[in-house]
């Protein structure tokens, strides 16, 4: 939910009962590398894979907070089956009709989650490759949107691209807008 341009991608995953898979763990604390090749035993392993993408004009438009709940939701939605519960990364998502249970941090212990997180890294830094080559000035195949130095630098030489974040700060100073705080975050429980 970080960077400064480009989607907010989540993933839904359904595992068989039991199911353990080597080196699944949480996608910050793995190499691109693993997490390409974790990505191709987790899609082979999994009963259901869902995707949920929501573009940076959404992200401005209901703020970072809902767009990663939004993003959740729609990968719930997106699986092949109705899952009987689900278990979410941090915090419930609203509008969900199963039960389900955060776990803060899930991606470090529970094996759907992490696989989940890997199944969205590995999406969204493939959508931020393909981003890099319609936007070559920016180097999202280096940073993958994050605010590194050089993409600031990029920010500041050519202003934001169509996928850039308004609602971010350093995306808004270099539109040469007042750097106003993100929308406020809604409540959890307003329906998405």
């Amino acid at each position: 939910m970080g960077p400064l341009a480009g989607p907010v991608v989540a993933a839904a995953v359904v595992l068989p009962p039991g199911a353990r898979i080597d080196g699944v763990a949480d996608s910050k604390t793995l190499t691109a590398r693993d997490r390409t090749a974790l990505d191709a035993v987790i899609r082979g392993r999994a009963v259901a894979v869902g995707l949920g993408v929501v573009e940076a004009g959404e992200i401005d438009r209901v703020n970072i907070y809902r767009a990663g709940l939004l993003a959740c939701r729609r990968a719930v939605e997106a699986l092949s089956l109705v899952p009987g519960f689900v278990l979410v990364d941090g915090r419930e998502i609203p509008g969900l009709p199963m039960p389900q249970s955060a776990y803060p941090k899930g991606d470090g212990f529970v094996c759907s989650i992490a696989a989940a997180s890997i199944v969205a890294k590995v999406h969204r830094d493939a959508l931020m490759r393909t981003l890099d080559e319609r936007f070559p000035a920016y180097g999202f195949c280096r940073h993958m949107g994050y605010s590194t130095a050089a993409h600031l630098q990029a920010l500041r030489e050519h202003g934001p691209s169509p996928i850039h974040r308004r609602s971010f700060a350093p995306v808004r100073a270099a539109l040469g807008l007042s750097v106003e705080p993100e929308l406020p975050f809604a409540d959890a429980a307003d329906p998405l």
